[in-house]
């Protein structure tokens, strides 16, 4: 009966499983007694080979580098003979022996057309080159994310990331030298952390100056989830090299004996993949350039599915004929490297978001207008997104923030490394405009709340704050010469020139800054581009009698975003304001903050209305240099 044969099927996978889970146990407890011989390459689990077909037995499969016929051999080889059987918790487990070695498979690359996998990208996507500077070129596996701190990184291996030339704080490149030797211009993140042993080969470096994409090039998936990779599992990868393969996993819990350049042998462990029952003859699963390549479940048909099982690394050695590749076992990886799949949930919960009682007076955020209220993205019943130190107030309508809040302690500042903005999974995509705004224009990703002033308190908070600080809620589209000015970096600098510039209680600023938005905003990509932005800094004076004082200031690229196609390399202009002219300039409330106002009337140039494109005369005076921004 039908149900007799189902239930004796799922008896005979049970006796499996549990064979199986027997083996691992030994392969791991004797599997380095096997491999100090130099002649057998790996162990691991497979199924029977006679007569040079598969059969359904369950084995111990030996590979080894020659397969003597002799026992002469054996011994001139110094090497012994592998028996037939191998006792296991009391059963005659069967032996097979293969002859099958083992490299890395980034070593032997040789010069081939030029394809997009070889090209720089941004944003990063997996499938495509990477490298130490120091090495040759390799593949972008995944991006995965750090546990500690939920950063974005680079899964490759330790031999692509890495090797024996490196040391943890390399910077890695994309593309690989092989492929672009211009590695000055080409830096994608910082290697981070890396292992080469029993959990595998693998390495991650945090992506610093690029955007990314999760997707696997020609795979069009990013994996979700983790698995064990079983016997007969049909598994895919997309590689710098072979591009897009596909085979059947034919050994499990393998632990390999692989000589690495610098390093010598080490015993990496994972399994093994052979081609397809029905492949060509020459059918490639791998070649060199392909290390790092990430490998997931296939459906029937060959379609990547969405599960991750392993880390290919190494492929068959030169005096090879059979076709076969090695990877790392997926959860062993993330384990040793401590990695997620997936981002942590973003803004981090309970983040301490902007304090308006840092100070010794409360500076509240802008009361918003209904018309604002309504159009502010609200996220935990607030119409502030808390990240570490700084709130964002984020125009649905713009996809950009209205403002941005943040708490300055300039006592306790980090000088900790840049890296690369990312999309907040908290809010909707389409309030967020990400890296497609920016490319092949002169538009720059500029911070709102300003990163080097975030990074302050314990490491581990200033490193979540500087990460924090990377989420498109806090970037405005701004011309390059404005945000890179040469010229004093006269915005981006202003909290510097107050530190210099006056004796600031405790080194303890509060900040409140964002766009204009201004129905006449330059249109770019169907995205109105602000022309001008403002800031107001809260703090006590130590010097002054009045102690507590409140500035307000506006600075414009309008020269600038005419035409943003056109490098325009007008002047910059910055005035300070009254807190009166900001509300009307931005419709924004400051009513709580005017009493501590610092302004004075001495205004310099009331043509300023036109510049502004406003129907006052509005309250300025021009700031020329960083002497007057703070002197009264």
């Amino acid at each position: 009966m039908p149900g007799n044969r189902g239930s004796e099927g799922s008896n005979r996978d049970r006796q499996r499983d549990a064979l199986i889970v027997k083996l691992r146990r030994y392969i791991r407890s004797h599997g380095r007694h096997f491999l100090a011989d130099k002649n057998i390459t790996s162990i691991g689990i497979g199924y029977k080979i006679r007569g040079g077909n598969k059969t359904n037995d369950v084995c111990l499969q030996f590979t080894v580098a020659s397969k003597p016929d002799s026992v002469s051999t054996l011994e001139s080889l110094d090497t012994v003979e592998i028996p037939k059987t191998i006792t296991v918790d009391g059963e005659e487990i069967p032996t097979d022996v293969i002859q099958r070695s083992f490299k890395p498979s980034f070593l032997t690359i040789t010069a081939e057309e030029t394809n997009s996998r070889t090209d720089r990208h941004d944003p990063l996507i997996p499938g495509i080159s990477i490298s130490h500077p120091s090495g040759s070129a390799g593949t972008l596996g995944l991006i995965v994310f750090d546990r500690k701190t939920g950063d974005p990184c680079i899964l490759s291996n330790w031999h692509v990331l890495h090797l024996s030339e490196g040391k943890i704080g390399d910077r890695v490149v994309q593309p690989g030298p092989h492929d672009d030797n211009d590695v000055q211009d080409n830096e994608a993140g910082t290697l981070l952390r890396s292992h080469l042993g029993a959990a595998g080969d693998c390495a991650i470096a945090r992506i610093e100056s690029r955007d990314f994409d999760r997707e696997i090039l020609d795979l069009n998936v990013h994996p979700t989830q983790l698995a064990r990779a079983d016997l007969g599992d049909r598994v895919v990868k997309s590689g710098r090299t072979t591009g897009v393969t596909q085979g059947l996993v034919r050994r499990i819990d393998v632990m390999a004996f692989v000589e690495y350049p610098g390093v010598g042998a080490k015993e990496i462990g994972g399994f093994e993949i052979g081609p397809l029952d029905d492949a060509a003859p020459d059918h490639e699963i791998s070649t060199g350039g392909d290390s790092g390549a990430a490998w997931l479940i296939a459906d029937d048909d060959g379609s990547a599915t969405d599960v991750l099982v392993g880390l290919h690394f190494a492929g068959e050695g030169s005096t090879n004929p059979d076709e076969h590749a090695l990877a790392c076992n997926a959860h062993s990886v993330f384990k040793k490297l401590n990695i997620a799949i997936s981002a942590p949930a973003t803004p981090e919960e309970g983040a301490p978001g902007y304090n308006p009682r840092f100070l010794s007076e409360e500076v509240r955020t802008p009361e918003l207008t209904q018309t604002q209220r309504d159009d502010s993205f609200s996220h935990n019943d607030s119409h502030l997104i808390d990240y570490t130190h700084y709130s964002v107030n984020l125009s649905k309508a713009r996809g950009l923030a209205r403002f941005a809040a943040w708490n300055i302690d300039g006592s306790r500042i980090r000088r900790l490394k840049t890296r690369g903005f990312r999309l907040d999974r908290s809010v909707p995509r389409e309030m967020q405009h990400g890296n497609e705004l920016y490319e092949n224009n002169p538009l720059d990703k500029g911070h709102i709340a300003r990163r080097a002033d975030l990074c302050w308190g314990p490491r581990s908070e200033a490193e979540r704050a500087n990460s924090d600080s990377y989420f498109y809620t806090n970037c405005a589209p701004q011309h390059r010469n404005f945000n890179q000015s040469g010229i004093g970096g006269i915005w981006g600098e202003v909290e510097d020139a107050l530190f210099e510039d006056t004796e600031i209680e405790n080194l303890r600023v509060s900040v409140i800054a964002g766009p204009v938005f201004d129905d006449n905003d330059p249109v770019h990509r169907g995205v109105p581009i602000p022309s001008d932005f403002w800031k107001v800094l809260a703090y006590a004076d130590s010097d002054d009698h009045a102690r507590f004082k409140v500035r307000a200031f506006v600075l414009t690229q309008t020269e600038l975003l005419t035409n943003i196609e056109v490098l325009e390399l007008e002047p910059f202009r910055m005035f300070q304001v009254s807190l009166a002219e900001l509300e009307r300039i931005t419709d924004l409330g400051f009513e709580s903050l005017k009493e501590f106002d610092t302004f004075q009337s001495d205004i310099e140039s009331v043509a300023r209305v036109e510049e502004l494109g406003r129907s006052q005369a509005p309250q300025v005076r021009r700031v020329t240099s960083r002497n007057n921004l703070f002197g009264g």
